[in-house]
């Protein structure tokens, strides 16, 4: 199926938030790890985001240069057109945007969506990611709110990081401390300043402790009961329905699949995958090139075994991995199965 129109996208998550289910969320970075998300999805059933980073973009475009929306810009137009030999429905979403980037990669993408929408074409991306976590929140919320109106125009999401999610992600990094923890006044101030929909559909990744990167089992605290206290503290003061947030769930690698599943009961419906499918991807590799080192490498003299050093032998099974873990991921998050394409 095609990338996700505008209106396949909001059926995706109004899915999701009506069957108390999450999408993977899959950062990739070259056309492999993205042809590993394709097959991970298809082979789960499960509709699905793709998503690049600053970084991600960086090392599309070509890791010499530095032209990161020309990057993001081409991960988009490789993805339309080989997501169109996959039964399922992918969106395409930018990840986390510092302010210092705001100038050469969110905003020229924004720019370059409104031209090609100008034209009676598609947006490049179906949401964007705001990360406001290193200012304070009103400017955090004061660039949303310039955001949110030019994304609407297009049907496009925004999404807005309110609290702080611990380590590091292209970049992005922050103590632990108790600044991982999102407040109702946090998130009343968002409502205040973006509203619950009517200026325009965005996703809140609300923190509850959460922590990018890798980490031990009980190496971090999650909370993931203070999305609920957020969720309904919000439904009784403006009166609206349970869960009146999308939420996202970043910095999950290492949860407990006690936490995942309570995150996403209270209103979690995209979950970032990230950590867990680098990993899974260069473990492959790594066992790949530890069986066949004799085949890979010219060793005392030999020539080695083409049809093992190339790329495409290693990378079916990298890939593979990748999408396996995926596929994991979407039997966790209950989005296995479900795909607005069936």
């Amino acid at each position: 199926m095609p990338v996700a129109t505008p209106e396949q996208y909001a059926a995706m998550l109004d899915a999701a938030k009506a069957g108390s289910f999450a999408f993977p969320a899959v950062n990739v970075s070259s056309s492999q790890t993205l042809n590993a998300a394709l097959q991970g999805f298809a082979e789960s059933g499960s509709d699905g985001i793709i998503q690049v980073t600053t970084g991600g973009s960086d090392y599309l475009a070509g890791h010499t240069v530095k032209n990161r929306a020309g990057g993001a810009i081409a991960f988009a137009k490789y993805a339309e057109e080989v997501a169109k030999a996959y039964d399922v429905t992918v969106a395409l979403h930018t990840d986390h945007c510092p302010k210092n980037a705001l100038d050469d990669f969110l905003l020229p993408l924004v720019a370059a969506s409104e031209a090609r929408v100008a034209e009676g074409g598609l947006p490049y991306f179906q949401s964007h990611m705001w990360d406001g976590s290193a200012v304070p929140l009103p400017e955090n919320l004061e660039i949303a709110r310039e955001l949110l109106p030019r994304l609407s125009a297009m049907n496009v999401v925004l999404e807005v990081e309110i609290g702080v999610v611990g380590g590091e992600e292209d970049g992005v990094s922050h103590e632990i401390n108790d600044q991982l923890y999102t407040t109702l006044d946090d998130a009343v101030a968002t409502v205040e300043a973006l509203g619950l929909g009517d200026q325009g559909r965005y996703l809140t990744a609300l923190t509850f402790g959460n922590v990018h990167g890798v980490y031990k089992p009980g190496g971090v605290s999650l909370r993931p009961e203070l999305l609920a206290e957020i969720q309904q503290g919000l439904q009784a003061k403006y009166g609206v329905g349970e869960k009146p947030l999308d939420l996202v769930f970043h910095g999950g690698s290492g949860s407990s699949a006690e936490e995942i599943a309570e995150a996403v009961r209270n209103g979690v419906i995209k979950m970032n995958i990230d950590t867990d499918t680098q990993y899974a991807f260069t473990r492959a590799l790594a066992d790949y090139i530890f069986k066949n080192y004799d085949g890979v490498l010219k060793i005392d003299g030999e020539v080695g075994n083409k049809k093992q050093y190339d790329p495409r032998a290693w990378g079916k099974v990298t890939e593979t991995a990748m999408a396996a873990r995926i596929a994991v991921a979407a039997e966790q998050l209950g989005s296995a199965g479900k795909s607005v394409s069936a």
